[in-house]
């Protein structure tokens, strides 16, 4: 098992002051797929670009998303040969969520501060459905004390993320030209901006709701958020519903890890690894190295991660 990176220093920072402020590159991206998958869906509909948008969305957010860029880029949970790593960061990006790394602040930024004491309302999720996703699609949180961010230079420094980094929201073009070759207009609308919008709204909603009081067994010592595993949703979410696990053992690459906790992502990073394209497999450390876990129900835990 890989190290893990620790990208933020937040020694001389405080994540709980500042406030959320427009980020206009990211409200215009967001919403202008939204809009166009809700005004021009229904008049492109057809069931060959509904099915497209429905494979299309699973596999790019198993391969790319989860399986790539969650669990391989950020948390290093298995290692790929450089090409079927690049590969499946570029599947990643066609998401459309962010470039790698874009995701890599996102991610880590939160994490680091659901692990403080206490934390901002915008990392704790801790606000209603509605305002908490239109804070995560349209805004990006000003810190007053922010800490230090940077990139490990093997990711930093590789040419290929930096290219799709400057460039991710293009790379949709990449697809949008076969599927009109394919389907025409109704696969490019469905193809394209309802799979990207599903994707963005999708992701949030599993992360409100996975970051919110509910069922989970781990509780992180000092941590201000607690993760929940939500049950019989495990393969539409690709495994990463049970988050419970996954903040308790973020150095698995499994995340399912009980019996009937379906995990797609951990069947997928398993076939690689039976081909031989992963290694360094990450598993859930040994008991002896768990002084920052106790065991709680998700009711104790519940209160305990809104206390404070």
């Amino acid at each position: 098992m890989m190290k893990p990176v620790l990208r933020v220093d937040g020694s001389n920072a405080s994540p709980l002051d500042g406030r959320p402020i427009l980020d206009i590159k990211k409200a215009v991206w967001n919403w202008s797929m939204i809009s166009a998958a809700v005004f021009l869906g229904p008049f492109t509909f057809t069931w060959g670009a509904f099915v497209t948008c429905c494979i299309l969305t699973y596999f790019f957010l198993l391969i790319g998303h989860s399986a790539g860029m969650h669990r391989m880029m950020i948390h290093k949970t298995y290692q790929c040969p450089k090409l079927i790593e690049r590969a499946l960061i570029y599947i990643g990006v066609l998401v459309g969520m962010a470039g790698p790394f874009g995701i890599l602040r996102i991610h880590d930024l939160r994490d680091w501060a659901q692990r403080q004491k206490e934390c901002h309302d915008f990392f704790a999720h801790r606000c209603g459905y509605l305002k908490d996703v239109f804070w995560q699609l349209t805004c990006r949180f000003d810190f007053t004390h922010p800490p230090a961010f940077k990139i490990e230079d093997e990711l930093a420094d590789d040419p290929w993320y930096k290219f799709l980094e400057a460039t991710w929201r293009f790379h949709q073009l990449s697809l949008a030209i076969p599927l009109y070759l394919l389907g025409g207009w109704p696969w490019v609308v469905w193809g394209i901006f309802v799979r990207v919008s599903i994707g963005i709204v999708g992701h949030w909603t599993i992360t409100y709701f996975c970051h919110n009081p509910g069922p989970g067994k781990w509780h992180v010592k000092g941590a201000s958020v607690q993760a929940s595993n939500i049950p019989w949703i495990g393969f539409i979410t690709q495994g990463e519903c049970w988050h419970n696990n996954h903040h308790a053992f973020p150095e698995s690459a499994r995340i399912g890890l009980e019996n009937g906790q379906t995990d797609p992502s951990w069947v997928f990073i398993s076939c690689l690894e039976k081909i031989g394209w992963a290694t360094n497999i990450g598993r859930p450390r040994c008991l002896e190295q768990r002084e920052d876990l106790f065991l709680a129900d998700h009711l104790s835990r519940g209160i305990s991660s809104r206390s404070g």
